[in-house]
Parts: C-alpha cells; structure tokens; sequence
C-alpha cells in the first residue's frame, strides 16, 4: 500500500499555474507540434497555428513546447522546430485561455538574463499564461557546438535558478558566476504574479532535496503505476519536511488513440495505443497517485491529428479539466 500523502493547497502564482495545477485533481495538455509524424524527426508544421487555437478552443489545459536548439539526428526529435521564446510570442497572440508551457528550457545552454527576459517577456504578452519548465539537459553533442561544457551543467543550472529568480525583483543584487548585479541596473518587464512558476525536469543533475526546495512544481517521466506513486510522494515528503506549500507534479504521455473506445493497450515509446475507456482509467489512477497534469504527446497518432483532438477532448475533459474553476 502505498503511503498517502496529506493534500495541501498549492501556492498562487501566476494565471497558467493557478488554473492547471489544482490539488487531488488532474489536467490534460498536449505536447506541440501537433503532426503525427512518427519515426521522422521533423514534423509538418503547415496547421501549427490552427491546431493550436484548436486546442484552445475545445478546453485543453495546456500546450507545451520543448527547447532543442540543433536537430541531432542520434536523438531523433526536433522539436516543434521553432525556437521556444519565439513561438511562445506567436503563440500569446494566436490564442486567448490556454496555458502556454516550455518542457523544459535547457538553462545551462543560455545565460539566465537571456531566458528570464524572455520567459517574463511571454508571461507579460499572454496574460499570466506561461509555464516555464527548466533542465540541465541531456544532448551532449549540443553543448560543444555552444562552447559549453557538459560535465558541469548542473553547476550552471542551480546558478541559473538563482540569477533567474533575482531578475523578478527591483533593481536585484547577486553575485554567480554568470553575472553579477550590484542593483544599480533592472531588467523590464516584470512576470505578472511577481515571478516566474519554474518547473524542474528530472533530477536536473541536482539532489532530491534541492528540487523538492528550489522549483515550484516537478516534471517526470512516465513509470509504472507502483514506481510512479512512490516518486510522487517521495518528492511531497521532502516538500513537507521543507516546511514549504505542496507543489504540483506533472508527467508526460506518447498515445495513440484508436478508434474502438473499448480497445486494450498496447505499449509505444513512453506511451500506448488504447481507446479512450482505458486511457481514462489510466489518467484516473494517475490522478489518484498525485499527478496533477499529463501532457499527451500525439507523434505516434495514427489517425487523423483534428478529428483525435476532438474524441480527446470528448472523452477526457469532462473529468480531468479545472475549466470550471477558472474566475
């Protein structure tokens, strides 16, 4: 039996997190580009907009872009192609409610000034809606091409976290060693709950302790139901022996959604192929272990990406959406 948890309420932060991350509850967002494209690392990107607003429209929680400066052919995925920072000011404009989430931003390939510029640029330009997951990354072949070094990449994240953190206030003073700022000078515009919801990947080359403490959510990767719950409340434990407000956890999920809704699951990268009766139930128990939103990938789709769009949000939103709590 696993142990249970006691549920406590989230911090509030800006419009993105207060309205995807509710505590004992369950959201689903979807992972851009919204192309079915397999095996091949680069997606078609002619619709990207319209499937965009389309999620919007039919009620999903989120959408979630990646960070991958260079397409390396080893790795297989090249994103959603555009660079993040980039799409996030298309994407503002493009849409009006849904939340707009980076999973994750590789922080050691960027100077901090740079990303909390950036990120607090996008949070200001769609109304509070930016998500911003962080990482130390895990391309090796991306950081020569950049002059950085690999090995200390988690040095250069904790140092990041901070600068980042700092830039949210006036005129900030802090001292690392990518940059120090005496408070003579600050940085414009300032995110709109007062800082930014930063969400850690992974370990992120740091201790259990230090991501439990220093994010304001954690990202994981799918596992089995058992192992899943046991990291779960891991991460909570460590929360509460901070002394610090519960934080939210989110996961992701490859799927590949059949048309017979009673269909069993088969496995796929990450993921499975099942009718929506089974994926429910799986978002069911997922929410039961303490994730509080899943962020479904369709790469592997076989079927029409729209018309799997809409049997999704038929299927799913119903039960796992905070929509109807929004203000």
């Amino acid at each position: 039996m696993l142990e249970k948890v006691e549920m406590r309420n989230f911090q509030t932060l800006n419009r993105a997190y207060n309205a995807v991350f509710r505590p004992g509850r369950l959201s689903v967002g979807l992972v851009v580009p919204l192309d079915p494209h397999g095996h091949d690392p680069v997606p078609d990107l002619t619709r990207h907009i319209e499937r965009a607003q389309l999620a919007d429209s039919l009620g999903f929680s989120a959408l979630w872009l990646r960070d991958v400066p260079f397409n390396v052919p080893s790795f297989g995925d090249a994103g959603q192609v555009f660079d993040p920072f980039v799409y996030l000011g298309a994407l503002s404009m493009a849409t009006r409610n849904i939340a707009l989430g980076v999973a994750s931003m590789v922080l050691p390939l960027r100077h901090p000034a740079h990303v909390a510029k950036a990120a607090a640029s996008a949070d200001a330009l769609s109304g509070g809606r930016l998500l911003l997951g962080i990482a130390s990354g895990d391309r090796p072949d991306e950081y020569p091409a950049l002059n950085m070094s690999f090995p200390d990449r988690g040095a250069r994240f904790r140092d990041s976290v901070d600068y980042i953190r700092a830039m949210a206030e006036s005129y900030p003073r802090i001292e690392t060693a990518q940059g120090i700022l005496t408070g003579g000078i600050d940085m414009l515009p300032k995110p709109t709950a007062g800082g930014l919801p930063l969400l850690i990947t992974g370990s992120s080359q740091q201790s259990a302790e230090w991501v439990a403490r220093n994010g304001d959510g954690w990202m994981t990767y799918p596992r089995d139901a058992a192992a899943q719950g046991l990291v779960v409340a891991d991460y909570r434990r460590r929360i509460a022996e901070a002394g610090l407000p519960d934080k939210p956890v989110m996961q992701s999920l490859y799927v590949d959604l059949v048309e017979q809704p009673d269909a069993p699951p088969r496995p796929i990268h990450l993921g499975f192929q099942s009718g929506t009766v089974f994926l429910k139930r799986y978002l069911a128990e997922l929410r039961d272990l303490g994730i509080n939103h899943v962020a479904l990938n369709l790469r592997f789709s076989g079927a029409d990406i729209d018309d799997t769009m809409h049997r999704l949000a038929e299927a799913l939103l119903p039960e796992f959406s905070n929509a109807e709590e929004q203000s």
